[in-house]
């Protein structure tokens, strides 16, 4: 018998990801793209809607309040989009809402000094002030990190092996928004998570005109039948007698987003009143804006993979950076309740689709803007029960995940060193944030609960985020275990070339800034 060759057995490490349709520059025609951006608006309402429904109720708004919060993350999220697929990294990423912000804006919601206000509509008023004024402090940090290429210069500290737990992290780490969701309705979350997989994947080589339909636009389609199938049930009496929380989660009619949505509506800067500063609330939301940050950087090292691309440099990253920090400056202005950060949904998408073309993101974008204005026809897509996303986030987040992984390709996980910084720093990132998760739902308060709120808020926010304390362990002892003679197992020699602009070729085609703007801001 013929001994075995180790190509046989083994696959060469690749820069870019093969087998997709489109690249960032390659864009399907103009049709397809429409649908494709369509596909992506859809899925980006995920989120969207979420955000609002969970924390506007507790602020004292009414449903109206909640349309008019989920039409400005709508409008803001397309602006963030445009602006970062034009200026920032260039890459095809949405920016929507994020759920780090969560902890800091749950806090500010239960501050004395405006729970015990008795006018729910005055308290909703007052609050949403309060998390305005926190985000536009908050947001000079990444503003500062991005610009001033301090970012970059951190960067200098990452090498492959770091990245992986950080990218899988950004995917695994909102395992909770996945099959818990999904559990909540199985009779319209278990149908579509097959119905999206099979369309997707097993019979993805079925073609029009030479064209994969089913592949290409399977979230529309699978979403489309689903929902018909909601609404029949809801309309069949399925859910009369049921709890309150299946209905809520199942029915079709209790969002009262389009009931409550008026025709038209621009969202504009200060809407809801001038904003108010606290010191406190700004320090807690400075930790979100860190953990958005460091979400947003395993997600573009994913998004760059997935669209066929070379790591963005350094510079590039921190650029990025430096407008997600203007986005969330515009978040605090316009009033969205939440700060931005990448879409990692949508992310997902441009593998499960295979395409990564900017234009289809930038149509993506043209859709937010659009649907939020007219807000009786944003309110009618906005209303698809939250289970149906959730089915969907099953299989994205999972593949975003997946990308992070491919990493190790080069490294060397032959070597115990780096099994063992792989192993703690992943299971660590999923156990801190799900001891917080378990000690806030059981103690109604974080772990950290020192007299100064501020520090609480910092720390339990923190905490709370898989990536970021994938990041804080691996870094670290990426960078202190053995570092010296570990260059070559930790991916160094391949990461090297792409720090800088120059250092390869390709990035000229994937990052060069639009309109000839590289002579004012020439890359590093």
């Amino acid at each position: 018998m013929a001994a075995t060759k180790v190509e046989d057995i083994s696959y060469p490490p690749m820069d870019q990801l093969q087998g997709l349709e489109y690249c960032i520059d390659s864009n399907p025609s103009w049709v397809e793209t429409i649908v494709l951006g369509f596909q992506h608006y859809i899925l980006a309402l995920g989120t969207a809607v979420m955000i609002p429904t969970l924390l506007v109720p507790l602020m004292g708004g009414t449903d109206g309040d909640k349309v008019r919060v989920v039409q400005t993350l709508l409008f803001v999220e397309g602006i963030n989009t445009l602006v970062q697929t034009l200026f920032g990294t260039r890459l095809p990423t949405v920016i929507g809402g994020s759920y780090a912000f969560m902890v800091p804006i749950m806090s500010i919601i239960h501050d004395p000094s405006l729970a015990m206000i008795q006018d729910p509509e005055l308290r909703f008023l007052s609050t949403m002030r309060a998390v305005q004024g926190a985000l536009i402090v908050a947001s000079s940090i990444q503003i500062i990190l991005g610009f001033s290429q301090i970012w970059a210069i951190c960067s200098r500290f990452f090498s492959p092996l770091g990245m992986v737990p950080v990218i899988a992290l950004v995917g695994f780490g909102l395992f909770d928004r996945g099959f818990l969701v999904v559990g909540s309705c199985v009779e319209i979350g278990i149908p579509m998570l097959i119905l999206f997989i099979a369309l997707s994947q097993y019979l993805k080589n079925f073609q029009i005109r030479q064209v994969p339909l089913l592949e290409r636009f399977a979230l529309l389609i699978a979403t489309t039948v689903i929902w018909a199938y909601a609404v029949l049930l809801t309309a069949g009496g399925a859910y009369k007698n049921r709890p309150e929380i299946t209905q809520r989660s199942c029915r079709t009619d209790r969002a009262n987003l389009i009931s409550t949505a008026p025709w038209i509506k621009i969202p504009y800067p200060l809407q809801w009143g001038a904003p108010t500063f606290d010191a406190g609330h700004a320090f807690g939301m400075m930790a979100a804006v860190l953990v958005s940050l460091v979400e947003s950087t395993g997600a573009y090292k994913a998004a760059s993979r997935l669209a066929s691309a070379t790591p963005p440099p350094a510079h590039v990253l921190s650029r990025g950076i430096g407008w997600q920090g203007i986005g969330i400056l515009l978040s605090g202005l316009f009033g969205t309740l939440s700060g931005s950060t990448v879409s990692v949904e949508n992310v997902g998408l441009l593998g499960s689709n295979r395409i990564g073309s900017r234009r289809v993101i930038q149509v993506s974008a043209g859709f937010m803007i659009f649907f939020s204005m007219l807000g009786k026809f944003g309110a009618l897509f906005a209303s698809i029960p939250i289970p149906i996303f959730a089915a969907v986030y099953c299989v994205l987040f999972g593949l975003v995940a997946s990308v992070g992984l491919s990493f190790l390709q080069f490294t060397n996980m032959n070597s115990m060193r780096n099994l063992f910084i792989t192993g703690v720093a992943l299971f660590l990132g999923l156990s801190i944030p799900e001891y917080f998760r378990e000690y806030t739902i059981m103690a109604h308060r974080g772990p950290a609960h020192t007299r100064a709120g501020w520090f609480n808020d910092f720390l339990n926010t923190i905490f709370f985020s898989s990536p970021t304390v994938a990041l804080i362990v691996a870094v670290f002892l990426d960078n202190t275990l053995d570092y010296k003679d570990s260059a070559k197992d930790r991916g160094m020699p391949w990461w090297a070339k792409f720090r800088t602009f120059k250092g390869d070729s390709r990035n000229e085609e994937f990052y060069t800034l639009p309109f000839n703007l590289n002579r004012f801001f020439p890359p590093s």
